[in-house]
């Protein structure tokens, strides 16, 4: 959390989802109509190729979304996000653990 944040007491992007939406454009190209129901492939139709692309996708495009995009697109990036890795962990429960990535306890 950012110094000016804990400050103002402001809510992060995560917790201000719910409030967003007054930059709404009309139309996502990717996800289609943002002022109506959140469009865009169900994770659980997509096979794990399409999964890990689709995510491969999102996780490259973060930072500019992040810094640059407007909140509702922002507040898309971050609920497709967690429905992809969210997907993906219950695809994947026992996932490998790299022993590098580890911290010493």
């Amino acid at each position: 959390m950012t110094e000016s944040v804990r400050r103002t007491g402001e809510a992060s992007p995560e917790q201000r989802v719910p409030e967003w939406g007054g930059d709404r454009a009309g139309t996502d190209p990717v996800l289609g109509d943002v002022d109506g129901e959140m469009l865009g492939v169900d994770p659980a139709e997509l096979g794990d190729e399409d999964l890990i692309r689709e995510m491969q996708s999102l996780h490259r495009t973060r930072l500019d979304t992040l810094r640059h995009a407007t909140d509702s697109a922002l507040a898309n990036h971050l609920r497709r996000t967690a429905e992809l890795e969210t997907e993906y962990l219950a695809r994947h429960p026992g996932r490998e653990v790299d022993p590098s990535r580890l911290r010493d306890a």
